[in-house]
């Protein structure tokens, strides 16, 4: 497998490359427990520009991510490039208002004035939402556009009331090239893609080598509706790809004990067979003919290089069969 290999999402053309560039950590902001904290803005622009140079050829934001500052820096680095040299998605259902309204002044380094989200899955807020992005973004248009976690709030019915029902609208006129949502559980998703045509979920955490909570309902369906998934989270915020001697996070909150053990556990057999853990982790998703892509964050230029070059490191498939024998993965699940 190749990480510029592309796949099809929808019945518009748009194609993405099997490794993504998820750009939460981009933003330069630290919530949840540091689900975003990372790179400053002339770092995220470096690791933008190398993943085009070495041909990832998709890349995910939204407003939330550092309130507007992950599309402030997509466009830094990309503005200048071809545009179809790349796929974008970014994501609807919350807009971004000015913190303090009597203050509109631009803030340094991203040039944007101090913001807060808020939901809103109006019509009115589904188009505002895009529009601004696409200002931030300095484009015309994104391929892709995912409704952004209405589970959080509880917002199903808005959902299907009025967000989902504007977006295929923007998708029927070529404004947009594939419509879908990005949440963190499979649950609600599953009920979307019954109930409307859509044609991608971003699935974060649910379907990693650690978590399989998707595997025996979920992701057959999306193969029966034929909706590709984007797998976001790969390394479950964290467990997957740290040093596990030291505190890490799983979900975006501390790890607890027993998945600490289980992420040791699928190590050891992965050491013991000369893999990186990371290679493991990224082809496993990879392998199930419902996933697309795989967006896996990036600090630096040199963890983007690494996440690259796991995807093409040849695994035996002893590994594999030592983690179904030791029950660490379902021995219906899809591998390498």
């Amino acid at each position: 497998m190749k990480p510029t290999d592309k796949v099809k999402i929808g019945k518009a053309g748009v194609e993405v490359t099997r490794l993504g560039l998820g750009g939460a950590p981009l933003s330069g902001m630290t919530l949840a427990g540091g689900l975003y904290g990372g790179s400053a803005r002339d770092e995220a622009v470096r690791i933008i520009r190398r993943a085009n140079d070495l041909g990832v050829g998709y890349f995910d934001t939204a407003p939330l991510y550092g309130n507007g500052r992950s599309e402030a820096r997509f466009a830094a680095a990309l503005s200048s490039l071809p545009r179809n040299s790349f796929v974008i998605s970014t994501k609807v259902g919350r807009v971004l208002n000015l913190k303090d309204p009597k203050r509109s002044d631009p803030v340094a380094p991203d040039g944007l004035p101090e913001l807060e989200a808020k939901f809103d899955l109006t019509r009115d807020g589904i188009l505002r939402s895009l529009d601004e992005s696409l200002k931030r973004l300095k484009m015309d248009k994104v391929e892709i556009l995912l409704l952004h976690d209405p589970d959080v709030e509880n917002l199903e019915d808005a959902a299907c009331k009025t967000a989902f029902p504007t977006m295929i609208r923007l998708r029927e006129e070529g404004i947009v090239g594939a419509i879908g949502c990005g949440m963190n559980i499979w649950e609600m998703p599953a009920r979307f893609i019954k109930r409307f045509p859509l044609d991608v979920v971003l699935l974060a955490g649910r379907y990693t080598l650690l978590d399989q909570q998707a595997l025996p309902e979920f992701l057959p369906l999306c193969v029966e509706q034929g909706v590709k998934i984007v797998v976001g989270g790969p390394y479950n915020s964290g467990i997957l790809a740290r040093d596990l001697n030291k505190p890490v996070t799983f979900n975006y909150e501390p790890a607890a004990a027993p998945l600490v053990e289980k992420a040791k556990t699928l190590k050891a057999i992965c050491d013991r067979h000369k893999v990186d853990l990371k290679a493991a982790a990224l082809q496993f998703v990879l392998a199930h003919p419902a996933i697309a892509t795989a967006i896996p964050g990036a600090q630096t230029v040199s963890e983007l290089e690494q996440n690259l070059a796991a995807v093409s490191v040849k695994i035996p498939v002893q590994l594999w069969a030592e983690l179904k024998h030791e029950q660490l993965i379902p021995a219906n699940a899809p591998t390498p």
